[in-house]
């Protein structure tokens, strides 16, 4: 990749004034507490196929807002601090590994899709929930010395392209109006 400049854009693609920072930090700080309180609900109701780490993973709808309002590098920040927050309060120092190695190769894979690639916030999120179980998948396989977790490899792909297209419905509907309230606060 010749540049990471993407980061950068403020991908709503239509805003060319500036954003004051002070609306940039509050709808940062904002969207971080969606997140955290959707990381709260989901660990309140654990779903369970018997294979460990499926769940729906709404917190990844904040990330999805906060990389198309705010762009990337504040979609990054947001991502950490909510992965961190959530696990001192609701998990332990495993779950935060996990986390940030789904939650950072899912951005990552979500980022270059959409702002470089201009693919749709479905084939987005969908991606994006395929990269955050193979980023856990692999750092399952480092920490417990184990190929052989490859063989929920097809589970964990499929999981995550259900629980990405569901986050991506939600993004496609919660999108609209995120926008218009940031714009009229510009």
């Amino acid at each position: 990749m010749r540049d990471l400049e993407f980061l950068n854009m403020q991908s709503s693609r239509k805003n060319d004034k500036k954003t004051s920072p002070a609306v940039t930090v509050a709808w940062g700080a904002m969207i971080t507490a969606l997140a955290l309180v959707f990381s709260y609900v989901e660990s309140l109701v654990p779903i369970n196929f018997g294979i460990p780490g499926i769940k729906l993973g709404l917190a990844n709808l904040a990330i999805v807002i906060a990389f198309v309002l705010l762009g990337g590098k504040k979609a990054y920040a947001i991502s950490v601090i909510r992965i961190l927050l959530a696990g001192f309060l609701f998990g332990n120092l495993m779950s935060i590994g996990y986390s940030l190695a789904g939650g950072v190769l899912s951005l990552a894979v979500m980022l270059l899709m959409y702002c470089r690639f201009g693919m749709s916030l479905f084939s987005v999120s969908v991606a994006g929930g395929i990269a955050h179980n193979i980023g856990q998948l692999l750092i399952a396989m480092a920490v417990v010395e184990n190929l052989n977790l490859i063989y929920y490899a097809p589970v964990l792909l499929i999981s995550g392209a259900l629980t990405g297209l569901v986050i991506g419905v939600l993004s496609n509907v919660l999108l609209p109006v995120m926008k218009k309230a940031f714009h009229r606060l510009n």
